[in-house]
């Protein structure tokens, strides 16, 4: 599964250091997904209980009255009081990160379904550690939770993928939203989707829209390059700018249907239903693992990204 390191606008574990929580995640991963097949295998059930949910909902209560302390705690001179301090509430923590990742809410019949419920899981977690840190937590919009776009990223690909969703980069103090970024640990790949109905066909033209045809239906949709070289552009400031060689790539994606398109530009490229399989296979089927190179990437832009923080106080 990949990771999320960067949602939108909502601050992420992943910028407090970027070279710990990519291995922290797939060594985590790895671990409970081992305990929970060998309880599967002994038949042991799997169902989350019901101490369980409420220690969930009581840890979510407790975290404001862990942050008001924690502000009297960076007020005292003595730096080793304050990590003992921090300290419990911290492994409590990952303790409760382990308890959500080995219980669901259905037990699983087959190995199949243990496989789905374990992924789910994993996208909870991951979405939890993209808008929260120890010491702050952000509430995200419920329907991130069932975005498909943001499920198929991140349940398709491996663990050696990194995924920025819709970030908000800033470049010159503007700040601009851009289109996903995929890293893999060979390259960055900046994706704009345009999907529509089944077998639809999105027409290409060189100016602000382009036409798309679902059998007598036609509207128009805002030129996909617009925004894609936006972003890629940014990457690549951003990269020059953290002395970063990392090689940038544009794809627009439309796994469902058609593009129209006789003239493609050089530095792009159209994935549609005709190639959609054999783009999908190379990525997926990378083996390569983390990269130093690859995480260097991620970091020049985290450290450019908008955050809108939200503490449990504020809210």
């Amino acid at each position: 599964m990949a990771q999320l390191i960067k949602l939108q606008d909502y601050i992420s574990r992943y910028e407090q250091d970027i070279y710990q929580y990519p291995s922290h995640y797939i060594q985590l991963k790895k671990k409970n997904w081992e305990l929970i097949r060998l309880a599967f295998d002994k038949g042991e059930s799997l169902i989350a209980e019901e101490e369980i949910v409420e220690e969930a909902e009581t840890r979510a209560k407790e975290k404001s009255t862990f942050l008001d302390n924690l502000k009297t705690l960076f007020q005292r001179r003595n730096k080793e009081v304050m990590v003992e301090e921090q300290q419990e509430p911290v492994m409590t923590e990952e303790k409760l990160f382990e308890k959500s990742l080995r219980h669901f809410t259905t037990e699983p019949k087959t190995i199949e379904d243990l496989k789905i419920l374990f992924l789910d899981n994993l996208f909870q977690l991951q979405t939890q550690w993209a808008s929260s840190t120890v010491l702050t937590s952000q509430a995200i919009p419920y329907s991130l939770y069932y975005n498909e776009h943001l499920k198929y990223f991140l349940q398709r690909f491996p663990d050696n993928y990194l995924l920025l969703y819709n970030p908000v980069l800033k470049l010159k103090k503007a700040p601009i939203e851009t289109d996903l970024i995929l890293s893999s640990p060979l390259e960055t790949i900046c994706i704009s989707i345009v999907e529509g109905k089944e077998n639809g066909i999105f027409q290409y033209n060189q100016g602000i829209f382009w036409k798309y045809l679902d059998g007598e239906d036609e509207k128009k949709i805002v030129n996909p390059f617009i925004s894609l070289n936006r972003t890629g552009l940014i990457v690549q400031k951003l990269y020059e700018r953290a002395n970063c060689d990392f090689p940038v790539r544009k794809v627009v994606l439309n796994r469902k249907g058609y593009f129209d398109c006789p003239i493609v530009p050089h530095d792009t490229m159209l994935v549609d239903r005709r190639n959609y399989g054999e783009w999908f296979e190379q990525l997926r089927t990378l083996t390569t693992p983390l990269k130093h190179r690859q995480l260097k990437a991620a970091k020049a832009l985290l450290t450019s990204t908008q955050n809108t923080l939200v503490t449990k106080e504020e809210e």
